[in-house]
């Protein structure tokens, strides 16, 4: 099978086919490009969205990811950041093995079609020219030998002509030989031009042709044969990124069953548990007795009836509350309107109706916790300005441990980096002790002691952190050292806290509030250990009042929740920092955002003025 042969006369499709086939591969060269495109922007997408939701560092978000649903989370981003890679691989080794390749291909292939049909154009020409040839002989032989019988019917006419002279017969003769001679020279020029037009056609139509064409059949081949080598590379490719791409894979399923639920529970248990107890049980307070009702120091009683000893015993215990503290912002003002139940008349009175217990053992287990002695007002104001204590006394006592040893052990790792320095400082000057060229020993003492001075600080550091949790550990009583490590949870505080006011439970409103007698006995030390800390305090006079704008949860230490539409009295004015102390009865008082009152000073107060 040979183009040679089978398409001699078939030049023009030839060439058109051809054309068309380098037609194609550059096509093919434009897909396999556009698919690189394609690769590239999905790698770059695919980075990007990695890149989008990966957590931001040293940010509030960062630290959510410590449970192992979000480090499987972060996991599957690094791996779709590693799969993004694979498809930049595609893309660089489809344009080096395909496109680029393919490319100086088409070249040599376009200058290779083009030789070869020059060649083939070439051949034709000299085949067409030895047929002019021909027919120009062979139109000279005919003309010849229609000269020659013109001469020889004239010399034939003037012979029979008696008329005629025997010079004009012997000329007429003449001229019909000459003519014969002409025409047998054009005979036999025609002869020699025909056999060689014959030679040349043979060869042109079985040598020259048929080897033209055998090149471009060769060439065309060869081009089939690269197109389908490009076609296998083209799978090669992906084919070559799949086991990574399963291994990307593989990592995504390995870390989504790496997530461990029970260990995510721990964490947050880790994370938030405060180290009090829950509150005891609220005792049955007889109605039906006409004794007069004793108030216990965990009542929410605010009753003015009782006794000098009763009363004072109230007043300086300022309803102490079950210490739960939460950490979470104010959240932004509500919509104007609210619910009638949020909304109290006025502030209570000592001597209004008592409401059902039900109705205030549920306002007991929603309300939230508030400290209402000095100290922690100060420390709360303070935490609202941004100044933490250094050893942490203001989280509750599990948190604060945790704390305490999350910073030891950073200043112990700052204590090691430090001795390392030292330890290389000294061998560097051994080493200039041996080889005084090399440097100055004496150079080096500086150093030493600046190391030696931070080591020593480091130290000191680290003892009154160690301090302070010692002090803590001996604060929280255990269940048993194994119980502990397992569970990691604590026992309430038995003993006042000298940087912290003793906390309470929140009794009853209605009904005096009693525990069990070693419980009740460990709640009264506290509370008179707090009386005699603050037997010179007086409570802040009351400035004026103010109307609840929106409804305000008082989750952080210091604050107070107050309701929408609720009057309250003000005991301090804003000061600049944006929160006004108020007072809703002798128990409760705290600061609320000066955004969410509106406050009316009385005319006599110091600086009085109303305001919103």
């Amino acid at each position: 099978m040979s183009w040679g042969t089978e398409l001699w006369d078939q030049f023009d499709n030839l060439e058109k086919h051809t054309q068309g086939g380098i037609d194609i591969l550059e096509k093919y060269i434009k897909f396999v490009k556009e698919r690189t495109e394609i690769e590239i922007s999905y790698a770059k997408q695919l980075r990007n969205l990695s890149k989008k939701y990966q957590p931001k560092r040293n940010s509030k978000e960062e630290e959510e990811y410590k449970y192992t649903s979000c480090k499987a989370f972060i996991s599957t981003l690094n791996e779709m950041n590693d799969y993004a890679g694979q498809h930049e691989v595609i893309s660089e080794n489809m344009t080096s093995q395909i496109t680029v390749e393919l490319t100086r291909y088409v070249q040599e292939l376009k200058q290779e079609r083009k030789s070869h049909f020059h060649d083939g154009r070439k051949a034709q020409q000299h085949i067409e020219t030895c047929w002019k040839q021909l027919e120009s002989s062979k139109r000279r032989f005919e003309r010849d030998c229609k000269e020659a019988d013109r001469a020889q019917q004239y010399f034939e006419k003037m012979d029979a002509d008696i008329n005629v002279t025997k010079a004009d017969v012997e000329k007429a003769r003449q001229q019909a030989q000459l003519r014969h001679q002409m025409a047998e020279d054009s005979k036999a020029d025609y002869s020699a031009t025909l056999q060689k037009f014959n030679h040349e056609q043979h060869e042109h139509y079985y040598t020259h042709i048929p080897n033209i064409f055998q090149k471009i059949q060769e060439m065309e081949e060869r081009r089939i044969v690269r197109i389908g080598e490009s076609m296998k590379t083209y799978a090669e490719v992906d084919r070559q990124v799949i086991p990574i791409i399963g291994k990307c894979l593989d990592g995504i399923a390995k870390a989504a069953e790496s997530i461990d639920q029970k260990n995510d529970s721990q964490l947050v248990i880790e994370a938030y548990k405060s180290g009090f107890e829950p509150p005891g049980d609220i005792e049955f307070e007889d109605y039906t007795q006409p004794m007069k009702r004793t108030i216990s120091e965990t009542s929410l009683s605010n009753s003015r009836g009782d006794s000098k000893t009763e009363l004072k015993f109230s007043s300086k215990s300022k309803g102490k509350l079950w210490p739960f503290i939460k950490k979470n912002k104010p959240p932004p003002p509500p919509p104007a309107s609210a619910s009638p139940s949020a909304v109290p008349n006025g502030p209570q009175s000592p001597k209004q109706q008592k409401e059902p217990l039900s109705h205030r053992f549920n306002e007991f287990m929603t309300s939230k916790p508030k400290i209402h002695c000095f100290r922690s007002l100060k420390r709360g104001l303070s935490l609202k300005l941004g100044a933490g204590p250094e050893d942490f006394s203001n989280l509750p006592p599990e948190q604060r441990r945790k704390k305490l040893q999350q910073k030891v052990d950073e200043l112990n790792k700052e204590i090691q980096k430090e001795m390392d320095q030292r330890d290389a400082i000294t061998k560097m000057k051994d080493v200039y002790v041996k080889n005084p060229q090399m440097g100055d020993p004496g150079s080096l003492d500086h150093k030493l002691i600046e190391v030696g001075q931070n080591i020593e600080k480091l130290r000191l550091e680290v003892q009154k952190f160690e301090a302070w949790l010692t002090e803590v550990e001996g604060r929280l009583p255990v269940r048993g050292e194994q119980a502990r490590r397992q569970s990691g949870m604590y026992e309430a505080q038995t003993t006042p806290s000298v940087n912290n006011c003793a906390q309470d439970r929140e009794s009853s409103p209605d009904g005096s509030y009693t525990e069990e007698q070693s419980q009740e006995n460990e709640l009264k030390m506290m509370a008179t250990e707090f009386d005699d800390e603050f037997d010179d305090e007086e409570p802040l006079p009351t400035i004026g009042t103010c109307k609840a704008l929106y409804t305000f949860e008082g989750q952080n230490e210091g604050t107070i929740s107050i309701a929408e539409g609720e009057i309250l009295y003000v005991i301090e004015e804003d000061k600049g920092d944006g929160w006004t102390r108020i007072r809703r009865n002798e128990d409760e008082e705290g600061y609320v955002p000066t955004s969410y009152v509106e406050v009316y000073l009385d005319k006599n107060a110091k600086g009085a003025m109303t305001y919103i």
